[in-house]
């Protein structure tokens, strides 16, 4: 296995891993970025309030987007199995 391979497997998993978290981490900063918009404008600072809808809107994130998430991930795992004899051998 050559260096070239390694990182190729490594360039891979890390934008597997960006593609995966992406939705839900915009959708995070979406709704903390609305949250905070409505906090200066009713000059509401309550802390909860910015962390109950976040949490709320990821969970239904996590629903909307969990089987595309998955599906990637294991298509991920798949092409890893699959080419397991060129990291062995």
């Amino acid at each position: 296995m050559s260096g070239e391979f390694v990182v190729t497997l490594a360039e891979q998993g890390i934008y597997t891993v960006l593609i995966v978290t992406a939705p839900l981490l915009i959708l995070a900063l979406v709704v903390g970025l609305l949250v905070s918009i409505f906090q200066a404008t009713t000059q509401i600072q309550e802390q909860t309030l910015a962390f109950i809808p976040k949490i709320v809107a990821v969970l239904v994130g996590l629903v909307f987007f969990g089987p595309w998430m998955l599906t990637r991930m294991v298509q991920f795992a798949s092409n890893i199995f699959h080419n397991l004899n060129q990291f062995v051998g």
